[in-house]
């Protein structure tokens, strides 16, 4: 019987009401927790009126009166308040979708999906789910019948006959590519300013076509898969072309009309129905190839297109856009255009005078002197020989809690004395020299400080050793 005789008459009126969306997500999600591993025995009614329950609270639904929802049964002596879950798990079973029956173990009633509203249901969670894997699935479940098929004692033609249906979605992926390809081709063609192209760029970008795109051009899908399902082709090809011969010989060798001779020939239609199939699938597949290399140029001109596009408006512009080119366009087309440019040319303020010169003119030398340019000489500074030493010292800015962290770090018995060791960056070096100046300037009449002989370390500083007696006086921090 088919399945199309066993739906209720009531079946549509969901497809009618105000809620359809809602209904859809409801199905869905007692769909989805009937066939968790933990509900084996199936969802009870109270079950599923909290799996509605939670799904109005979590997807915030509001609920919309309608007429095809009003219960009319005669002797209802129950009155249930329209869009509790409640009402709408009796509306659901009421029309036909979901089916309650009374399980005597379990003494409840117990959820269930006829077949026929299982094909709906399986339809509404891949409309509500994102479409962003179909074109690479469709590519993957090709090259996964194929290589089942291959590895399958059996050879069932089967999968050779969803891997065709797969085939044939995945060519009709592409031929709607295609046609939204010339679909934006038109829009860019009707832009007149940079904003509507920005638009149509955006939209061609961001709409479903272009997200499979995407993935149809990485490595891991279309290319390496189309390789992958031509070399099984021709393998399943070259492994039936063995097997001919033998189920040949086995239909010659038994006597007709007996069980060996059929099963023998039925081996050997078999194998030619496979090969058919295969046929098929390798003509479905380099048409594929051929609309996918035709997107790709496609895309490259529709790219192209918009450069030159964007390109001309910023350069040349539109006449039809363009206000002075239309004012210039009113003016040829008047009575007086003269007239017209000598009232404009009266009524018009400039900000700046004409100019019979600019710098795009030739070079004529100059008969007056005026305005010449008369560079003045700068005056020559008498150099003193004031300068002191110090002077060129340099002083960088360290607080004296950091000098007095690198005094106190080579002082020994009150004596800072510098090493080899001391210097190790030019920070340190700067800390020395400024320590000393500040020692020779807080104490300039006693003889603190001693300069002793050449230093050298291992980090490539040369400096003079030097000698502060703390002791007496020496750095005050």
């Amino acid at each position: 019987m088919l399945l199309k005789k066993r739906i209720p008459k009531d079946f549509y009126k969901l497809f009618r009401t105000r809620n359809m969306d809602a209904y859809m997500t409801f199905l869905a999600a007692i769909y989805d927790e009937n066939n968790a591993v933990y509900t084996a025995s199936g969802l009870t009614i109270e079950e599923g009126q909290a799996i509605i329950g939670e799904t109005i609270s979590g997807m915030q639904i509001e609920w919309m009166e309608d007429a095809e929802e009003t219960q009319n049964q005669a002797g209802n002596a129950v009155f249930e308040t329209s869009g509790t879950p409640s009402a709408i798990l009796n509306t659901l079973i009421r029309w036909g979708w979901i089916r309650s029956d009374y399980d005597e173990r379990l003494n409840t009633y117990i959820l269930s999906f006829p077949e026929y509203s299982q094909l709906y249901v399986e339809l509404f969670k891949k409309l509500q789910s994102e479409d962003d894997s179909r074109e690479r699935e469709s590519i993957l479940s090709v090259y996964s019948a194929l290589y089942t098929y291959q590895s399958d004692q059996e050879k069932n033609n089967e999968i050779l006959k969803s891997a065709l249906h797969m085939s044939k979605n995945l060519e009709l992926l592409l031929s709607n590519m295609q046609n939204g390809m010339r679909t934006y081709f038109d829009k860019l063609s009707r832009s007149k300013n940079f904003i509507e192209i920005q638009q149509v760029l955006v939209n061609e970008i961001n709409n479903s076509d272009s997200e499979k795109y995407a993935i149809l051009t990485t490595t891991d899908s279309f290319y390496r898969y189309k390789e992958s399902v031509k070399e099984l082709i021709s393998q399943i090809l070259n492994q039936s072309d063995r097997q001919k011969p033998e189920l040949r010989n086995a239909m010659n060798q038994s006597e007709k009309n007996t069980a060996a001779y059929l099963r023998a020939q039925k081996a050997v239609a078999y194998n030619e129905e496979a090969d058919g199939l295969v046929y098929k699938i390798e003509r479905e597949f380099d048409l594929i190839e051929r609309k996918y290399n035709k997107l790709v140029e496609q895309k490259a001109i529709f790219a192209k297109r918009a450069l030159a596009r964007i390109q001309y408006i910023f350069q040349e512009g539109s006449a039809k856009e363009d206000s002075v080119l239309r004012l210039i366009q009113m003016i040829d087309r008047s009575r007086g255009p003269d007239a017209i440019l000598d009232e404009v040319r009266g009524k018009t303020g400039l900000t700046a005078p004409f100019k019979m010169f600019d710098d795009n003119s030739m070079y004529k030398r100059r008969d007056s002197s005026e305005n010449r340019f008369d560079p003045l000489a700068i005056e020559q500074k008498e150099e003193t020989d004031n300068a002191v030493i110090t002077d060129f010292v340099p002083k960088p800015l360290y607080t004296k809690k950091q000098l007095k962290a690198f005094c106190d770090k080579n002082v020994r018995d009150g004596v800072f004395q510098t090493t080899s060791d001391t210097v190790q960056s030019v920070e340190d070096l700067e800390k020395m020299i400024f320590l000393w100046q500040e020692t020779v300037r807080q104490q300039p009449k006693q003889d603190v400080v001693k300069l002793e002989g050449e230093l050298h370390n291992g980090e490539g500083f040369t400096f003079t050793g030097l000698c502060i007696d703390l002791k007496n006086g020496g750095f005050d921090d």
